[in-house]
């Protein structure tokens, strides 16, 4: 009801939150990163870089809280695209390690097609990619969920 009320309130929320998702994903990713024992480097730099990403769309949307719908929409779109292609990666990866490593592999796919979806359409507008966004999140967060689950049967003792 807020955002139909007070839709600039919504919009810099939605600027902060995103802000905050991409914040939390960057640090949680660089951290990865850092205290992976083990394996090869390039698994490593792919969360690395991942996290990177994060940190940088997350300064965007705090540094730039005004910025128009329109810019916002490509920064996500950017955003959902380039970790797509790194959880691709990352499932080729793991491909050597793991078997049916296809929930990272689905999750990517839906992150590239979230952001080419939000390309081809821009005239949405972000008050209507605001339930677009809820459902990716928790959507992807379900995947994840389920690949930790998955992952967490492979943990080295």
């Amino acid at each position: 009801m807020i955002a139909f009320f007070w839709p600039g309130i919504t919009l810099l929320a939605l600027t902060y939150l995103f802000g905050a998702y991409a914040l939390a994903d960057g640090i949680f990713g660089l951290w990865a990163a850092i205290v992976s024992e083990g394996g090869d480097t390039a698994s490593r730099w792919w969360l690395a870089i991942g996290g990177v990403v994060s940190i940088l769309a997350a300064a965007a949307a705090f540094f730039w809280p005004g910025m128009t719908a329109l810019v916002l929409l490509i920064f996500i779109a950017t955003w959902a695209i380039i970790i797509g292609a790194l959880q691709l990666y990352a499932a080729f990866q793991l491909s050597k390690v793991i078997v049916n490593e296809w929930w990272l592999v689905l999750s990517g796919v839906i992150s590239i097609a979230f952001g080419i979806l939000l390309f081809a359409q821009p005239g949405t507008g972000a008050l209507a990619l605001i339930w677009t966004i809820a459902g990716y999140a928790v959507f992807f967060g379900c995947l994840m969920v389920i690949l930790a689950f998955r992952l967490r049967k492979h943990k080295q003792a």
